[in-house]
């Protein structure tokens, strides 16, 4: 948000004050101000002059050669602009002036001397108007600084938005002033209202509120607006400002509410006459201002004349009610919605406006009526004929509690750290326009509305007024007896750094974030269907409102966006995903590690292998454990039907581990394999680490036997594992998985090949010995049908 420090003028005495420091303590006091704009600075020597004589250009059809009076001689000047008249007063840009940063100097345009330029608003930054050149009132005195009779010289200031989330006070330059007025301790200038009073015996508007999300709704007619061009002033202000002037109604909406912070809308009064605030249970078509033809759905709230909407409440009006520039009535609107409400209106429709984003902070419904009465009195000082035609009408259904705070000094010297004495507290309070009751060292504070919506509720929040514009930087530095405790380490982000740790540097992986809900158009495209617990209401992109219940579709989606560039693509992600719900209803969030291995030069087999020693490997490191395997019962739409399999430790399931379907990847590209796992982080934790126990490496050598076995194909290699070790020998310290073969000659069954290692602390195994243990352990394996391949 931009603030014009001479708007801020307005409302403060500024004399004598350095405007640069100032800003600067207005970002220690109250929000990070991002950039000051100096503007003006780039015009010079443009003055009032007088179009003496015209004649058209001899060379060209669309240039005009004038002669110019500008008070101290009369100049030759070329000029193209339409609506160039003799007789017209102009702004004039003279010879070794400047006009937004270019120099003006003698020229020959088309063979005719030019020495100056009349100059349009645009080219002087006081509107967008580029129509033709700028035609002043008649009256002024030629010669006259244009920077005299328009305030172009500024300092403006950009207020970054986020800081002000929680102050909707602040959402205008009277706000603003407020809070400098408060530093430096100057009191707030009177704000000029018409009194409305006076028209309580005229008819009301005919207005109805149907809704709970409408607070306050006021409204008054007015009729004799014969003006329809704005002030300079007031253009300069909102063009400098962001907003761009439109005529003298629209842009008196737009002035208020960047000065009060309350937005305004117009209606021409011809076409708005019952007014009725309400949603509608139906979707319902309107056309904005924007000319937009917009689906309205149900719950969206409405101004509308009678039945016949007329504008989306809170947010934009419509192209139907618009103020043109021949109206001469209107509708004036000032109101208080819900902000929630409007939020969610506005995200729904995609139109973000400044109205609707005032509107979500939620407003001070006492605002309402004190917008219109400044609003009447800005329009009857610019076109003294306009008539109010009907009495201030004001429907206020809904009203936040008048916000007490009880505290004492004993309190603010605790969170201070400070003596900040009672007067300085009642100085501050009061200049912020809390009302303040101080009896001894007790105080009693009322919350001013405009601060009650939300911001100030409790005793810490006086606190922080207090400080705040007696300044942090005015604390004294001081060391403090504190006791300080070494912070125990998080224990989760230690193993999810080892983690990414490993997979990076060790296995080459690369690490991505996404977001934690499916990208529906990406999942259509890989014939992908994943199961969702919970989806988005009244998500922005409403095919994007499933929250994941895994990883790996995402990961496949950003496999098929790579793999044109990269023959093989390792990625991991540690993040969220919500499987179900708890036994309270909440969702069960839950952290998980997905790892994607795919490539076009290596097999599934590979690809397969190489993630599940990733998954060893972590399991290794971190716990100390090996994991075993099992037949995947549950099996999702990437899985592939035989090889997947769920991953164990202690019998205890951390995740999966499965070739990625033929059916899937051939949607990612007809030449590539891909292997995937994933782990469920918080089963993982819940697992001890074993601490490692060191042992003599020993001093023989040790003695390895790879047996091939004719097993059937569903077998798993833990249940050989845990049978060969099951053999109760001292010397047999390992036994590891080398590889499998399949053939046909081998009856439907397959040849996995093991390797045992035999080793002894006190002296060189025999061939004989360990031959002796290998038939000992054919034989366990025969009990389990497992025999040798011959």
């Amino acid at each position: 948000m931009y603030i014009s420090m001479n708007w801020i003028s307005d409302f403060v005495d500024l004399s004598g004050v350095d405007i640069k420091q100032l800003i600067g303590r207005f970002t220690l006091a109250t929000a990070e101000v991002e950039e000051i704009i100096e503007y003006g600075t780039d015009i010079r020597d443009v003055v009032v002059g007088k179009i003496v004589s015209l004649e058209d250009h001899p060379n060209s059809k669309k240039l005009h050669v004038l002669k110019v009076d500008t008070g101290e001689e009369i100049v030759d000047c070329v000029c193209g602009a339409p609506n160039a008249v003799q007789g017209a007063v102009v702004a004039f840009a003279k010879c070794g002036g400047s006009v937004k940063g270019m120099e003006i100097g003698e020229a020959t345009i088309a063979g005719c001397p030019s020495r100056g330029m009349c100059c349009s608003e645009k080219e002087l930054g006081i509107s967008e108007d580029h129509s033709g050149i700028m035609i002043l009132d008649e009256n002024l005195v030629l010669g006259t600084s244009i920077k005299d009779l328009i305030a172009m010289d500024d300092i403006i200031f950009e207020v970054d938005n986020k800081s002000l989330t929680n102050r909707p006070d602040l959402w205008g330059h009277y706000g603003i002033a407020r809070e400098i007025a408060a530093l430096l301790k100057r009191p707030m200038k009177p704000l000029s209202l018409y009194d409305t009073a006076s028209f309580s015996a005229l008819p009301a508007v005919d207005l109805a509120i149907e809704t709970e999300l409408c607070y306050r709704y006021s409204c008054i007619g007015v009729e004799n607006v014969t003006k329809n061009v704005s002030p300079y002033n007031m253009k300069v202000r909102l063009m400098y400002c962001g907003q761009r002037p439109i005529n003298l109604l629209a842009d008196l909406t737009n002035y208020l509410m960047m000065e009060l912070g309350q937005p305004m809308h117009a209606f021409d009064k011809n076409k708005v006459d019952k007014v009725r605030v309400k949603t509608f249970d139906h979707e319902k078509e309107f056309v904005t201002l924007d000319s937009t033809v917009r689906m309205i759905e149900p719950g969206i709230m409405m101004i509308c004349d009678d039945d016949e909407p007329v504008a989306v409440a809170g947010i934009m009006g419509g192209l139907h009610s618009e103020i043109e520039d021949d109206t001469t009535s209107l509708m004036l609107e000032s109101a208080n919605f819900d902000g929630v409400s409007i939020r969610k209106s506005a995200t729904k429709l995609g139109m973000r406006t400044e109205a609707s984003a005032r509107y979500e902070k939620t407003l001070d419904p006492e605002m309402t009526v004190m917008a219109i009465e400044r609003f009447l009195y800005i329009l009857r000082e610019i076109d003294p004929g306009v008539t109010v035609i009907t009495a201030m009408t004001d429907a206020y259904p809904i009203h936040y509690d008048i916000i007490h705070i009880q505290f004492d000094k004993a309190y603010v010297d605790k969170y201070t750290g400070i003596d900040i004495s009672k007067e300085e507290i009642i100085e501050t309070l009061t200049a912020l326009e809390f009302k303040v009751k101080n009896d001894g060292d007790d105080f009693e504070v009322v919350v001013p509305t405009f601060r009650a919506t939300k911001d100030v509720t409790i005793k810490a929040d006086i606190i922080e007024e207090i400080t705040r514009i007696y300044g942090y930087d005015n604390f004294e530095l001081t060391s403090t007896a504190s006791l300080l405790a070494p912070i125990r380490p998080d224990k989760a982000r230690e193993d999810e750094y080892s983690i990414k740790k490993l997979l990076s540097e060790r296995f080459g992986c690369s690490e991505v974030h996404s977001y934690i809900w499916y990208d529906a158009k990406m999942n259509k495209e890989l014939g992908l269907e994943p199961s969702s617990d919970v989806r988005v209401v009244n998500s922005v992109a409403s095919e994007n409102d499933a929250i994941r219940s895994s990883i790996i579709p995402t990961l496949l989606g950003f496999v098929y966006k790579n793999l044109d560039n990269y023959p093989s693509v390792k990625l991991y992600e540690i993040g969220r995903v919500v499987k179900g719900f708890t036994a309270e209803g909440l969702c069960n969030e839950r952290k998980v590690l997905s790892i994607v291995n795919a490539s076009k030069e290596k097999s599934t087999k590979q690809l397969l292998l190489e993630v599940k020693e990733m998954v060893e490997t972590i399991t290794d490191q971190l716990k100390n454990k090996k994991v075993t395997y099992a037949p995947l019962e549950s099996l999702e739409g990437w899985s592939h039907p035989k090889n997947s399999a769920k991953i164990l430790m202690n019998g205890s399931e951390l995740g999966s581990l499965t070739e990625v379907n033929p059916r899937v990847s051939d949607c990612i590209d007809k030449k590539v394999n891909v292997a995937v796992a994933e782990i469920d982080l918080a089963a993982f934790a819940e697992q001890d680490k074993i601490q490692v126990e060191y042992r003599e490496i020993s001093k023989f050598p040790g003695i390895s036997i790879d047996l091939s076995l004719l097993v059937e194909e569903s077998m798993p290699f833990g249940l050989i594992h845990d049978t060969v070790m099951s053999y109760d020998c001292k010397f047999l310290q390992r036994c590891d998985y080398i590889d499998m073969y399949k053939d046909q000659a081998l009856n439907g069954k397959v040849s996995m090949t093991i390797r045992m290692q035999f080793m002894s602390y006190e002296s060189t195994l025999s061939g004989e010995e360990v031959n002796g243990y290998t038939q000992d352990i054919l034989k366990l394996l025969a009990e389990k049908d497992i025999k040798i391949r011959e």
